[in-house]
């Protein structure tokens, strides 16, 4: 088995794909409608054909409540790992990213935390060498 496809509550879609495309750098995959829905996708431009984030609108009041409860509580809906964190940190802040967290040493790793503008935090890891 693998893992194709997993999924991110936002509260706008057009947002969430300038954010996770032009700022964070990922390419999209697939985007169309039918009817009031829009199955909207993103993938890492490392890795194109590797696993999707479809970018889900949280039209559903159990899923704006879980996203909400995510956000305050600033824990993160997505973790992406990098090679070079303050590299990409400084690239998506170029880009007009909002980081709540600068990049910070935590247990075998560095983490940095910036804001979709979507209702999400998305955690940046890069794991430490031995």
């Amino acid at each position: 088995m693998k893992i194709k496809l997993t999924n991110i509550y936002v509260d706008d879609q057009d947002k969430a794909l300038h954010f996770y495309t032009e700022v964070l750098g990922f390419v999209k995959k697939a985007d169309f409608s039918q009817g009031p829905f829009r199955w909207l996708t993103v993938a890492s431009s490392e890795e194109p054909d590797g696993t999707e984030l479809q970018l889900a609108l949280n039209d559903d009041p159990a899923a704006a409540a879980y996203q909400s409860a995510m956000f305050q509580s600033r824990k993160p809906a997505a973790m992406f790992y990098t090679d070079d964190i303050k590299g990409d940190c400084e690239r998506i802040k170029a880009q007009g990213g909002e980081f709540i967290l600068a990049p910070t040493e935590a247990t075998a790793s560095t983490i940095a935390q910036v804001n979709d503008t979507c209702g999400n935090l998305v955690q940046l890891v890069q794991l430490a060498r031995w």
